[in-house]
């Protein structure tokens, strides 16, 4: 073995796959067992971050950079003068087995670029996905990149050795994805993920009535948007993820910033920064969405397309919906003390069952969770509260705003909390 070159390989392919930003392991299953390798079920894969702030997998690689499109927003694109190179299944093996064995990673996030067809690309990233699961016995995590056009019968096939397949949307609609990737169809995008989403049914329903039910795709599927190549407004980004919530039962949906790395008259200049802002503020919408009971045409309508930028959403829908607050803790459902600022899942349960035994004050939520400081002028306790009295103030947005310490001085300096 050429430890160089492969060494070069692995800093190419590396490099090249940090761009993608849905490598999440929630949800793998798989347990350890005598005489084999990793455990899916730990919490999590070991994580670095790269300079601009993502979370990246420490083993995750593109199977190989060479690619058959050219897609302008693609730093892989087949007209882009770089430098290529290409794993072969023994080597991504290899890797992947010697890392773990020095406690380097907990599983592997492969991807590639599409190299002759979809078929022969999907059949060699799930032989490396079978050689590990039978050949090596490593029950690690393993999420694939399902191909846009490859077969059912590798889909199939991909479902069964890894825990989590993941299709990208890229650009978030279908005109914008013709405008910067004209050779790509979004239908092709969309029949892997709904293959994958029959099966999963088909599984739990074999699963009530079989015991032992080869595992399929345990960790679900998900998917990514790339964020300000194109000029979609947030309304639509919010409402695409929304629809394959709603009809593929993705796992999770991932937004990424465009970083600039491409001089192509119909993108960006290279000069634009990356919005890391505007990423944030779409994965707390899609929080709302899936946590906290929230509506898409509730977080933005057509007369607000845009996120604002200086508040969260959950405190832009609050400022936007006055007349449903104060909350008064002792009364109001579950749902409606959700939509408090301030107020997170855990803490809001807490409080439905605190109030049970005691009528709740201001202490009471410090301790119970919640961040006083915000959330202290949109209740109502049964004692009072003087801090309502703002409620109703001209300069309460201000006020509110000047209250918060905001996590991007630098946007660059740290990964952003996005849980």
């Amino acid at each position: 073995m050429n430890f160089d070159r492969l060494k070069e390989k692995l800093e190419i392919l590396a490099d090249a796959a940090k761009y993608d930003v849905s490598c999440s392991s929630s949800g793998g299953t798989r347990k350890n067992k005598k005489g084999a390798l990793g455990d899916s079920s730990v919490s999590g894969i070991c994580h670095t971050y790269t300079e601009d702030g993502r979370c990246v997998s420490l083993l995750k690689i593109l199977l190989t950079n060479h690619c058959i499109y050219d897609c302008a927003y693609c730093v892989s694109r087949s007209s882009n003068d770089i430098k290529r190179a290409g794993f072969t299944v023994e080597e991504v093996v290899d890797l992947t087995i010697n890392f773990y064995r020095r406690n380097y990673i907990e599983g592997l996030f492969l991807s590639s670029g599409i190299f002759k067809n979809a078929d022969t690309t999907m059949e060699r990233l799930v032989r490396v996905a079978k050689k590990l699961r039978l050949e090596e016995n490593f029950n690690g995590y393993i999420h694939l990149k399902s191909i846009p056009g490859a077969s059912d019968e590798l889909m199939e096939e991909a479902a069964l050795y890894a825990d989590r397949l993941s299709v990208n949307l890229e650009i978030p609609t279908e005109s914008g994805l013709k405008l910067l990737a004209p050779e790509k169809n979004r239908q092709d995008m969309i029949a892997p993920m709904r293959y994958i989403q029959k099966g999963i049914d088909q599984y739990k329903d074999e699963k009530k009535i079989f015991r032992k039910v080869p595992k399929f795709a345990p960790a679900g599927q998900s998917t990514q948007m790339i964020v300000g190549a194109t000029n979609e407004n947030d309304l639509q980004i919010i409402k695409v993820a929304d629809h394959f919530y709603k009809n593929f039962n993705l796992k999770r949906v991932y937004y990424s910033g465009y970083v600039p790395v491409l001089e192509d008259k119909r993108l960006p200049s290279l000069t634009t920064e990356v919005p890391m802002l505007r990423e944030n503020r779409l994965y707390q919408s899609d929080w709302l969405m899936r946590f906290y009971g929230f509506k898409a045409e509730e977080i933005l309508d057509p007369t607000m397309p845009f996120l604002d930028l200086e508040v969260d959403p959950k405190l832009s829908w609050a400022l936007r919906h006055l007349h449903q607050f104060p909350v008064n803790l002792q009364t109001a459902d579950y749902q409606m003390i959700l939509r408090i600022p301030g107020i997170g899942v855990k803490t809001a349960q807490k409080i439905v069952s605190a109030r049970r035994f005691q009528v709740l004050n201001m202490d009471h939520l410090k301790k119970l969770g919640a961040a006083v400081n915000r959330a202290k002028y949109f209740i109502d306790f049964t004692a009072g509260n003087a801090y309502l009295k703002y409620l109703t103030d001209q300069n309460f947005r201000q006020l509110l705003i000047g209250g918060s310490s905001s996590k991007f001085h630098n946007q660059f300096s740290q990964q952003l909390s996005l849980f």
